[in-house]
């Protein structure tokens, strides 16, 4: 519980920093303590850095009883999608083309990860979200709305057609 506590402090929203402890284990049957226990922790960061960062803060995760031991693995899985000045630009080019359609196209973020982050961690200009509007990603009442399929490919097309 203790580590627990301490890396939900790592957590900075206003900085776009997501920790969140997801799956927690440990023990064989009630009214045992458990030799082991564990906690797989789900971590967002907006830029590299932040990740460099929160990596660190848990690799210097200390027990707090010193029969304990403490051991932190894994890491993160893809880098993060940078918002960089030609990301921008890309953005603006797509929100033109998308007025031109009677379109509106909020720029925005989940913290979540596509394969755009590899693209984007190239330096190549990545716009991630122009597929296909529905909702519930990864959820049992996950849906695509397909009325919007042209209106969403003609948006993609012209955008494509503006990249010289």
């Amino acid at each position: 519980m203790h580590q627990i506590l301490r890396v939900n402090g790592f957590q900075d929203l206003g900085r776009g920093i997501s920790v969140n402890v997801v799956q927690v284990s440990g023990g064989l049957r009630s009214n045992v303590i458990p030799d082991e226990a564990g906690a797989v922790v789900d971590v967002r960061v907006p830029t590299a850095a932040a990740a460099s960062e929160v990596d660190q803060a848990f690799r210097t995760l200390e027990p707090v009883d010193r029969r304990t031991t403490v051991e932190a693995s894994g890491g993160f899985d893809r880098p993060p999608m940078e918002r960089t000045e030609q990301v921008a630009r890309l953005y603006e080019k797509a929100r033109e083309v998308a007025l031109e359609l009677g379109q509106e196209l909020a720029e925005g973020g989940t913290g979540g990860g596509s394969d755009g982050n590899f693209t984007a961690a190239l330096g190549v200009p990545t716009l991630d979200g122009l597929g296909a509007i529905g909702d519930g990603a990864h959820a049992f009442h996950e849906h695509v709305d397909i009325e919007t399929m042209p209106a969403r490919a003609a948006l993609v097309a012209g955008l494509i057609g503006r990249i010289k």
